[in-house]
């Protein structure tokens, strides 16, 4: 009896693990491949700003993880599909340009002012960022500059049309 029951245990681990974690097919995509390297040099940034002399800088690459954590699981999960209320692609472009403008400016800081290893080391390991979120923001930018220059067009039509009484010039 306990053989029978024992692959029975395991199973609840696999399918709460395998819920957690993107699908294959995301991860492999350019978006998913992107957003796991900001999490990871975001994470690798926060652990080396923790434990250099620039901790104070340790918030930046926090919030930046967690928001990164946060789309990558909303894109992974198709939650982003779900609420049409919200623009995600703007707020994740949004968070693309201000984490790498920020992880640049804090680098910078880091590698010139402090001078133990640490901060050297997240300083470099937020250049990187820097470069992973520009580049997140540049597909996201040439994404949703087609998607308006759609809505640009689609648009167009109804405005070509003249309406009978825009012309008059009665009182």
């Amino acid at each position: 009896m306990g053989d029978i029951e024992a692959p029975n245990s395991s199973q609840p681990g696999q399918s709460v693990l395998k819920s957690v974690l993107p699908s294959k097919e995301f991860a492999t995509s350019r978006k998913g491949m992107l957003l796991i390297a900001e999490v990871a040099l975001s994470f690798i940034s926060f652990v080396c700003f923790a434990a250099s002399a620039a901790a104070a800088f340790v918030t930046v690459p926090l919030l930046a993880f967690l928001a990164t954590v946060f789309f990558l699981f909303a894109y992974s999960t198709k939650f982003n599909e779900r609420f049409k209320g919200f623009c995600f692609p703007l707020m994740d472009f949004v968070r693309c340009v201000t984490a790498s403008i920020i992880f640049f400016i804090i680098s910078i800081m880091a590698v010139s002012k402090y001078p133990d290893g640490s901060s050297k080391a997240a300083g470099i390991f937020g250049f990187i960022a820097t470069v992973v979120f520009a580049l997140d923001f540049y597909f996201i930018f040439n994404e949703l500059a087609g998607f308006l220059k759609q809505g640009g067009e689609s648009n167009e039509e109804p405005s070509a049309q003249r309406d009978d009484f825009s012309d008059s010039d009665s009182d």
